[in-house]
């Protein structure tokens, strides 16, 4: 019996080490004690496993944009293992409803298992396959779309996701800079010139765009926010 009870003490202390862990890093302390730890396991996972999640410059934009926002609809491209998805479901309307995008089964598998052990799980449906095909099986209207999925597909999903937005909405886009190949000085990798290219194009789509007003976040590996004015 002592021992159960010592257990249970070392597991709440570490609960609180981990909620305070993600309040500190990034910068929060909305998050309710459940919520704070799954992120923090996320985290490290993603981590552990080379899984791409955003980092915490990025995080503290998107986070900071969604609580401006207060979406009630959101969609989301490129769900990797949740981690963005359960920030955005944190930090937008209370019944927000958000519809993210996942080319791998592995991947959707993951973000399934930890989105289900949150209080949002109900708010978030995971549709799997190619993004590219399934942006244009929605339907409706999205208050807030993330884009954090292929690079190279960026102008594509932009094009796709445009007559789904509504008018007074926003489209936030990760790592638009690419390791600074995109506005840097640095001659780009043959290999990696494609996506510079369609990044670039991006930017110019979003920028030059008279019904957007578009912010370049150049900390981390850029996260541009586009405003869609009414």
């Amino acid at each position: 019996m002592k021992s159960d009870v010592k257990d249970d003490k070392e597991y709440e202390s570490d609960k609180k080490y981990k909620a305070d862990k993600v309040n500190k890093d990034d910068k929060y302390d909305k998050y309710d004690k459940d919520l704070a730890v799954l992120l923090a396991e996320m985290k490290e996972y993603g981590e552990a496993n080379h899984v791409p999640i955003i980092n915490a410059k990025g995080l503290h934009v998107l986070t900071e944009t969604v609580a401006q926002k207060r979406p009630r609809r959101v969609l989301e491209i490129g769900t990797a293992i949740g981690y963005s998805t359960l920030y955005i479901a944190a930090n937008g309307a209370d019944d927000v409803e958000i519809v993210t995008l996942e080319l791998s089964d592995e991947r959707a598998d993951e973000a399934e298992g930890f989105i289900k052990r949150s209080r949002f799980a109900g708010q978030i449906t995971i549709v799997r396959g190619d993004a590219g095909e399934n942006i244009l099986r929605q339907s409706g209207r999205f208050d807030l779309v993330f884009i954090d999925a292929a690079k190279g597909q960026y102008p594509d999903y932009f094009r796709k996701v445009y007559p789904l937005l509504a008018e007074d909405g926003v489209v936030i886009a990760d790592n638009v800079l690419f390791r600074g190949y995109v506005r840097g000085s640095e001659p780009v990798p043959r290999r990696l010139r494609t996506i510079v290219k369609r990044l670039r194009e991006y930017i110019g789509m979003v920028t030059e765009n008279d019904e957007f007003r578009t912010e370049i976040h150049e900390d981390g590996d850029g996260l541009a926010v586009s405003w869609r004015y009414r």
